[in-house]
């Protein structure tokens, strides 16, 4: 697998962290275009989005499960002057939090994927290794249900990620078992390899507008 070649309009001139939420009153203005990330834990996001924004450790990467507690906002200038805001909600499914607390979080991104007026993309993102499970279905159910506020259609992108941990001869397979899942086109990824990078930030730019 190789490293997918960067075009400027992936390039990225700066990128910051803006602001973290842990409940819907501590959401930023909604200023600024925003995709969001979301999947569930240790699947692969940070290292995703650091990819995206050609950062190490821009947005925090743990190898513990269920450590990212907030909704996390990070502005991104890209190469032609356009600017995006990525926003890095918490991973879903990590059983050993409480009850309570995984419920709080439910609430937080329900409340962020449904009523956030600047919201125009969201990436599902799925470990390929693992394929589609019941909470990613949930995610794609809940996108797909009509939102709470007045905005253009969501666009949902589906992510399969850690694609170099399996062989080349699996990977095309893999990606073909969670599209049929899905009922959505993926894209492979790898942030290990930078596979995927430029066409998913091609996708972004097309969902945003920009």
């Amino acid at each position: 697998m190789s490293r997918d070649v960067a075009s400027p309009l992936s390039a990225i001139k700066n990128a910051e962290f803006v602001a973290a939420a842990a409940a819907l009153g501590e959401l930023p203005p909604p200023l600024a275009v925003e995709v969001a990330f979301a999947g569930r834990s240790n699947v692969g996001k940070s290292s995703l989005m650091n990819c995206l924004l050609s950062r190490k450790s821009l947005v925090r990467v743990s190898s513990t499960p269920g450590c990212t507690r907030t909704i996390s906002f990070f502005a991104a200038e890209l190469g032609d002057g356009a600017r995006l805001t990525l926003v890095d909600l918490p991973g879903y499914g990590f059983a050993r939090r409480s009850k309570a607390e995984r419920s709080a979080w439910a609430s937080l991104i329900e409340g962020y994927l449904i009523g956030r007026v600047t919201l125009r993309a969201v990436v599902a993102i799925i470990d390929v290794r693992r394929g589609l499970e019941a909470d990613d279905r949930d995610l794609l159910e809940l996108l797909a249900t009509p939102p709470g506020v007045s905005r253009p259609p969501l666009t949902t992108l589906v992510v399969a990620t850690k694609l170099d941990k399996l062989p080349l001869s699996k990977q095309k397979i893999e990606l073909e078992r969670v599209k049929k899942a899905a009922g959505l086109p993926v894209l492979g990824f790898s942030a290990e390899t930078g596979f995927g990078r430029d066409p998913l930030w091609k996708r972004l730019r097309a969902a945003a507008g920009i």
